[in-house]
This record gives C-alpha cells, sequence and structure tokens, in this order.
C-alpha cells in the first residue's frame, strides 16, 4: 500500500479511519501520536483517542522528531501518524524556522514512503476556510499547505474526508496527461 494520506477538516472522520483502516492490518501496529496535552480539552482529546485504539498497539508519543519516530517502529509494522497539523504547531512553538519544517516535512515524508509496511498519515486542511487576520496565523495556513503537499506528492494515495466520507484525490500528473492526452 505505500504511505496513504488522509487530509480533510476538523472531526471529518480522518482519525477515526486511520483506526479503521490500521485496526484491519494482519501484523503489529506503531501509532505515532504528536499531540501533547497543554489543556484540559487537549487532555479530554487524547483520552477519547487512546480509547478508540486498541490495547496490542505500540504508542510512540512524539511531538517533534517525526522522522525518528518513523525509523522506530519495527520495518513490518503498520504505522499511523496522528497527526502532521499538530506536529507542525509543535515544531513552530519550539522556534523552528518554516524553511526548517519544509524540510524535515520532507524527510518524514521520504522516510514515510520508503517504510516496507504501509503507513497512514492524518492531517487537516487548514486553509479551506476565511482568510486569517493575523499574520501568523496566515504564515501557518500556507505553512501546513506546503507541508501537506510534501506528503500528498510522496504518497501513493490521498483522501479527502468529509463527514466521515472519502474522496479520493488525484496525482496532479495524472490530470495533465488526461488533459494534453499524453
Amino acid at each position: 500500500m505505500g504511505m496513504l494520506l488522509l487530509t480533510g477538516g476538523a472531526r471529518s472522520g480522518k482519525s477515526a479511519l486511520a483506526v479503521r483502516i490500521a485496526s484491519r492490518w494482519p501484523g503489529s501496529v506503531t501509532f505515532v501520536a504528536t499531540a501533547e496535552p497543554r489543556d484540559d480539552e487537549m487532555r479530554s482529546k487524547i483520552a477519547r483517542h487512546r480509547a478508540n485504539r486498541p490495547d496490542g498497539w505500540r504508542v510512540v508519543e512524539e511531538p517533534a522528531d517525526l522522522v525518528g519516530a518513523l525509523e522506530s517502529a519495527p520495518a513490518s509494522d503498520l504505522v499511523v501518524v496522528d497527526c502532521l497539523t499538530l506536529w507542525v504547531s509543535n515544531l513552530l512553538e519550539r522556534g523552528v524556522a518554516a524553511s526548517d519544517v519544509e524540510a524535515r516535512a520532507a524527510a518524514a515524508s521520504k522516510t514515510a514512503a520508503a517504510r516496507e509496511a504501509p503507513v497512514v498519515i492524518v492531517t487537516n486542511e487548514v486553509g479551506d476556510g476565511i482568510v486569517p487576520l493575523d499574520e501568523a496565523t496566515r504564515a501557518y495556513r500556507d505553512l501546513m499547505g506546503t507541508v501537506n503537499a510534501t506528503f500528498g506528492r510522496d504518497a501513493e494515495r490521498a483522501l479527502l474526508v468529509v463527514a466521515g466520507r472519502v474522496v479520493g484525490l488525484t496525482d496532479p500528473e495524472e490530470v495533465i496527461a488526461d488533459v494534453i492526452g499524453r
């Protein structure tokens, strides 16, 4: 299967779908969680996500070193990464420059795509709404678009999750070939 990218809005069903996919994997699963329990709302959300995961899964709680987390997973494990959106936020909060975030995303995406067993990546489409009022939020939105596109290019498949349903996303090269007949 290679790498599968699940993207969409908040609460669209991305994480639930990732868990459903991984639950059907006949082998072991490593779940890479990027969230940090910084407030009551996030602690509650993390608890809900934990409750939805089978007990036998290996869980790696890693807010910043995604390449390391991917490399630490046994080669035959299906890996779920949930989610890129929080991972990027964590890096920015640690003072990592946007250009370094992009470089880390490229390295993580290549690492995920090269794994022997499937990798399911969860992310949010944060730019599917109004234009943010402040510069920092616009910069974050733009950076997430770049990070998502990086993973999308390396993914074998990408799905947009909307209201618990999926829409397949086509590789732009296939669209170009269809349009120009090559």
